[in-house]
């Protein structure tokens, strides 16, 4: 093993270092760009992933908890935190796969960004690179939709002199300025300073929901339907599914090798903040939430609620473009631009990537409910069962598992115990893990992607496209403010009667 990881160690480094420093002078100018701009440390994959995942989720996990009930809400966030974590080190894996493989083929990756679909297109080939990208890129649509959905509906709580439309129009040219940030590997500032955002806002959650205590008549009855329940288990798989861009953090990476076990440490701390806020905001106001899927909706307005408020729509742009970035690359390769090194030429032409974006957000506004629609249909498939079946496939072959550039852990059981995770398998599929000759006729039952694909894609899709289909008969395609409190009519003055004299015309 310690040679395969020395092979990865001198192969897979594509070195960010290099490229920047090019026939570069380092004077003061250069150190401060590195300082805040060039980043590619494993510090810096470490605050992308934790601050892309946490993102505007944290204010509807306390609505996922007032469908799914308190110790359904706990146990589904800590579920699905283990299993992000394991498949996002399934796809650091592929990756480091792909890329070594190329490499020793003299590629050069100098000016090309490795995507998730050209690590499916290396490694198993073109079928399963158009499922990965088609699925990859509808997600990140969406979820680029919904942080512009999001700003919209904080914004509101500051100031609602304009309805949430007008404000989507408003940070939908705003969030466009993120065609000119090139890569991940320029997050360095704007993903230590989200991750403090949303530290902030997650405290605020919670001190802010205890201190004012339990609302009268509290009620806590989640889960009292099934569809509800539902629901609220895909908006948490939404929750933990934020390594959808994990391909472009590892190649942001001076030594993307070293990633293995950031995305679980990133989880880690979310689960610091997701867990005591949303249990002590459902707590505080119970049932209330399932009419409120924005959690600020229901705090009190002060000072620290606003300046949460700013802040989340701070971080709301700096995930819009985590969320995006990938889908300029993909367009930029499709325009045969992605190799240039005008950045301007390239802003420009990935302009056209955020107008369906800002007019999805336009047409569905329903902040909550469409999380729960995107983690079942696209999440499920995009971040856990297509990563866990590519593994499986990668490594089906015994030549496969002796020559891979990374061998699974000791502690985990090395190859045995990587498929039990992935596969409870059959005898025949053990035998064949120490024999190169045997045939592969095994049909192992695959208890993640059959998890995922029941529960997240199955029952979850149905759940979410009932919610989804009862915010569009309520509300409507393009309503102006999704959940805005009706405006208060003012009460007509009195109605004067003029005096009436009984003697007048006697």
């Amino acid at each position: 093993m310690e040679n395969g990881e020395k092979a990865a160690e001198t192969v897979v480094v594509g070195n960010y270092v290099e490229m920047e420093k090019d026939g570069k002078a380092s004077d003061i100018k250069s150190k401060l760009s590195d300082m805040f701009w060039h980043g590619g440390s494993a510090y810096d994959a470490w605050f992308s992933c934790a601050s892309n995942q946490v993102a505007q989720v944290l204010l509807t996990l306390p609505y996922s908890f007032s469908q799914l009930g308190m110790l359904s809400g706990i146990l589904f966030q800590l579920f699905y935190g283990i299993l992000g974590s394991w498949t996002a080190y399934l796809i650091s894996i592929l990756y480091v796969e792909y890329r070594t493989r190329k490499e020793r083929e003299k590629v050069n990756f100098r000016n090309h960004v490795i995507q998730w679909f050209e690590v499916l297109d290396g490694l198993l080939g073109k079928h399963w690179r158009n499922v990965g990208l088609a699925f990859n890129c509808t997600f990140l649509l969406f979820g680029s939709v919904i942080q512009l959905i999001a700003c919209a509906s904080n914004i509101y709580y500051i100031n609602d002199n304009l309805d949430k439309r007008t404000w989507t129009y408003i940070f939908g040219a705003c969030c466009a300025t993120t065609v000119f940030i090139p890569s991940f590997h320029n997050y360095r500032i704007w993903s230590f300073l989200g991750l403090l955002m949303t530290t902030y806002t997650a405290w605020y959650l919670t001190i802010a929901s205890i201190l004012h205590g339990q609302v009268q008549g509290v009620k806590h009855s989640g889960p009292s339907k099934l569809v509800l329940y539902f629901t609220g288990a895909t908006n948490i798989l939404y929750t933990f599914g934020g390594h959808a861009v994990t391909v472009e953090i590892m190649h942001a990476m001076w030594k993307p090798q070293k990633f293995k076990s950031i995305y679980l440490f990133a989880t880690l701390y979310v689960l610091t903040l997701t867990l005591p806020s949303a249990s002590a905001v459902y707590w505080a106001f119970g049932d209330l939430l399932l009419n409120h899927s924005n959690a600020f909706a229901l705090l009190p307005k002060n000072l620290y609620r606003d300046f949460a408020v700013v802040l989340m729509l701070i971080h709301q742009f700096i995930t819009f473009g985590f969320a995006c970035t990938p889908l300029y690359f993909v367009w930029e390769k499709l325009i045969g631009m992605h190799e240039c090194r005008s950045m301007c030429k390239r802003a420009a032409a990935r302009l056209p990537v955020v107008i369906p974006i800002w007019f999805l957000a336009i047409i569905f506004p329903f902040f909550g409910p469409i999380n729960s629609t995107v983690g079942s249909l696209l999440v499920s498939f995009t971040v856990y069962i297509i990563p866990a079946l590519a593994h499986i496939f990668t490594f089906r072959s015994s030549a496969a598992r002796e020559n891979a550039v990374e061998q699974p852990p000791r502690f985990l059981g090395r190859w045995t115990g990587a498929f039990t995770i992935n596969a409870f398998i059959g005898s025949e599929w053990y035998s064949d893990l120490g024999s190169p000759h045997r045939s592969q006729t095994a049909l192992p039952f695959r208890p993640i992607v059959v998890w995922v694909f029941i529960v997240g894609f199955g029952f979850g899709g149905w759940a979410s496209m009932i919610n989804f289909v009862h915010q569009i008969d309520t509300f409507g395609l393009f309503t102006k403010c999704y959940q805005c409190p009706p405006p208060v009519m003012a009460s007509p003055p009195p109605i004067s009667h003029p005096h009436f004299n009984h003697t007048h015309g006697l």
